[in-house]
C-alpha cells in the first residue's frame, strides 16, 4: 500500500518544495512586468506553461531538489525577461511577435484577415458580448465593433485586432 499513498517523510518533503516553488515563481514572476492574461504575447505564455512543468515536475519527483527547481525557474524567468526586452528591437520583435491585422475597415469586416488569424465572425462576436458590445437585432456586426470602439472599450477592439 506504501506504492499508492506514500510516506510520511516523503509527503512532507513534497508540499514543502512544492511550496517554495511557488513562491519562487510568484517573486520571479512579480518582478517581471505586469500583463494581463489578454496581453500575453508566445514568449509569455511559454514562460508560464515552462513554469508550471517545472513546479510540477520538481515537486513531485524524489529525484530533484529544490535547488534545481528554483535554479530553473530562475533560469526561464531570467530568459523570459531578456526576451521581453529585445521585444524592443524591432528586428527581434518581428520573429517572436505576431502582426496586428485589421479585421474591421471602413465598418466592414475583413474576412481574408479573419482567416489569417483564424477567427470567425461567431468569435468576434462572443468578444463584443463580453464587453456588452453585442450588436442590436439586424446590426451589423462591424457597427457594434466600431461602437465599442468609439465608447473606449479597448477589451473588444484589442481582442479582435491581435493577430
Amino acid at each position: 500500500m506504501l506504492w499508492l499513498i506514500g510516506s510520511g517523510p516523503v509527503l512532507l518533503h513534497t508540499v514543502v518544495k512544492s511550496v517554495l516553488l511557488l513562491v519562487t515563481a510568484v517573486v520571479g514572476f512579480r518582478l517581471g512586468e505586469r500583463r494581463t492574461l489578454a496581453e500575453l504575447a508566445a514568449s509569455d505564455f511559454v514562460a508560464v506553461i515552462s513554469v508550471g512543468a517545472i513546479i510540477g515536475r520538481t515537486a513531485t519527483a524524489a529525484d530533484s531538489a529544490f535547488l534545481t527547481g528554483a535554479i530553473t525557474l530562475a533560469t526561464i524567468l531570467l530568459t523570459h525577461r531578456l526576451i521581453t526586452r529585445l521585444r524592443y528591437r524591432p528586428t527581434f520583435a518581428r520573429l517572436v511577435d505576431q502582426q496586428l491585422r485589421l479585421l474591421v475597415v471602413d465598418g466592414e469586416l475583413r474576412h481574408d484577415e479573419l482567416r489569417k488569424t483564424g477567427l470567425t465572425e461567431a468569435d468576434v462576436l462572443a468578444v463584443l458580448r463580453q464587453c456588452g458590445e453585442a450588436p442590436a437585432d439586424g446590426e451589423p456586426l462591424a457597427t457594434a465593433l466600431q461602437t465599442a470602439c468609439r465608447r473606449g472599450n479597448t477589451d473588444a477592439h484589442r481582442a479582435t485586432s491581435d493577430g
